[in-house]
């Protein structure tokens, strides 16, 4: 998918473009798919607790987690773009800047997750319910679109109110309300003018809810 600059439109203007997230996943025909991890594509990954099971179990969790994500990203050449730890499930938007695929960095950041976890709770065996499950995303409207479904996933699991109560996403990041760990500036920029564009964007999408309920077979939620 080209990198260059584009228009920036209106959360308004996104939103003319009636459920293509929906639209992107019905086209699917299994929610994991062999493709080969390529520079500068965009990808969906997900994934949760064995037996819906979960994965965080106090605050620290999550904080090691980011600990361990500042810490691999740089190494393997990825973007995050957009995420979201849940409970008993997580969310990414990633872009893949090199040959290296990003398969490699997802494996070192939750095989020592796991590790920590294990020791930490007293457990063994496995944590997730199996590998991380991944899509291309190769549309650039449905990019905002899929980082809204990101950022709304604690509202829409009744976690919290509203996007910017849940602390371990980066939404609150992406409407300049939090020092960016993994922001994408440029990436932001390119789609959006101004952080009330997006964080209205956001908004106009939390009574929908009824949208998105055909995609809980491939996001798990």
């Amino acid at each position: 998918m080209p990198r260059g600059r584009l228009t920036q439109c209106s959360a308004r203007g996104w939103g003319k473009i009636i459920n293509p997230i929906k639209l992107f996943y019905s086209e699917l025909t299994m929610p994991y798919r062999e493709d080969e991890f390529a520079p500068d594509q965009y990808y969906h990954i997900f994934n949760r607790g064995a037996g819906r099971e979960l994965i965080f179990f106090n605050p620290d969790n999550y904080y090691h987690c980011l600990r361990l994500m500042r810490k691999y990203a740089p190494k393997y050449k990825v973007t995050i773009i957009a995420y979201s730890l849940m409970p008993n499930h997580y969310h990414f938007l990633i872009r893949q800047e090199t040959d290296k695929p990003l398969s490699k960095f997802f494996n070192v950041l939750f095989n020592a997750y796991v590790q920590a976890i294990n020791q930490q709770q007293g457990r063994t065996g496995t944590l997730f319910e199996g590998r991380f499950r991944h899509v291309r995303v190769d549309r650039d409207e449905y990019l905002v679109h899929l980082c809204r479904y990101i950022h709304n996933n604690p509202v829409k699991a009744n976690l919290v109110k509203a996007p910017e109560d849940w602390g371990y996403s980066d939404y609150l990041e992406w409407i300049g309300l939090k020092p960016g760990m993994f922001i994408d500036e440029e990436f932001i920029n390119e789609r959006f003018s101004k952080p009330e564009e997006y964080r209205q964007f956001v908004m106009d999408n939390l009574d929908e809810a009824q949208a998105w309920d055909k995609m809980n077979k491939y996001v798990w939620d």
